[in-house]
């Protein structure tokens, strides 16, 4: 009993090298997949942080978002570094270059001017865009948006030189250097150029500067305070309470 016994566990014994190196084998494998995968795209697995720099504990898989939407997002990756904020559907990259943020969203729109084209990446600058050139723009490019009160403008295409581009030509109708028609025409000619292999300075950089303080309040036509509104707004808490 004893011999068979030490000879059990003698076998038992001999088996056991090949079950850990099997062990050893999957552990290893599993500890390098992630890196590995990570290193054959750095932008497809993006770790997400906050504008404060804290694990917001999302994780943007770009395996799951459209080609178009992946590229985007590997070429500001690639450019800027890893976004300042993620959710499963959007990269935001805040203060970057020229940029006072940049957004990509997974999801896609449709866009045929001037070529058919998908819109995913919205750059955005610090811009007054003058009141009597509001409708001016509205009609240019449907891509090519301002917010007034924050003031803010911004493009969304799918590349960051189409942006250029479009900033660049919205910059022109706003100096009164092209009218609409002109900018419009402007824009496919440069993109014909783009795709013949040409460099065009517009989808280079910005070839104006973006504005420090553009935001604009408006003016309060109520008479009343926040101090005022405040107040009221309390008053309507209790009484409902």
């Amino acid at each position: 009993m004893d011999k068979m016994s030490m000879d059990s566990a003698r076998r038992m014994g001999s088996k056991m090298p090949t079950d850990k190196m099997s062990m050893d084998s999957a552990r290893r494998m599993g500890e390098r997949m992630p890196k590995d995968k990570m290193s054959m795209d750095s932008g497809r697995y993006v770790g997400s942080k906050s504008p404060m720099g804290k694990n917001n504990g999302m994780m943007a898989d770009l395996n799951t978002w459209p080609e178009a939407s992946r590229m985007a997002a590997e070429e500001i990756t690639a450019k800027y570094g890893n976004p300042d904020a993620s959710t499963e559907d959007a990269l935001i990259w805040m203060n970057k270059g020229v940029w006072k943020k940049i957004c990509i969203d997974k999801k896609e729109t449709k866009h045929s001017f001037p070529i058919e084209h998908t819109d995913m990446m919205q750059t955005t600058i610090s811009y007054k865009v003058p009141i009597d050139k509001m409708d001016e723009l509205g009609r240019f490019d449907g891509s090519v948006t301002f917010d007034r009160t924050q003031g803010t403008l911004s493009a969304r295409c799918d590349k960051e030189a189409n942006n250029f581009l479009a900033l660049n030509l919205a910059y022109d109708i706003i100096t009164a250097k092209k009218t609409v028609p002109q900018a419009r025409l402007a824009y496919a000619n440069i993109i014909k150029q783009k795709m013949k292999g040409e460099n065009p300075l517009y989808m280079q950089k910005l070839i104006f500067t973006p504005q420090e303080k553009a935001a604009d309040p408006d003016i309060n036509t109520t008479g009343l305070t926040k101090e005022d509104v405040m107040k009221s707004v309390k008053k309507t808490e209790i009484k409902n309470n």
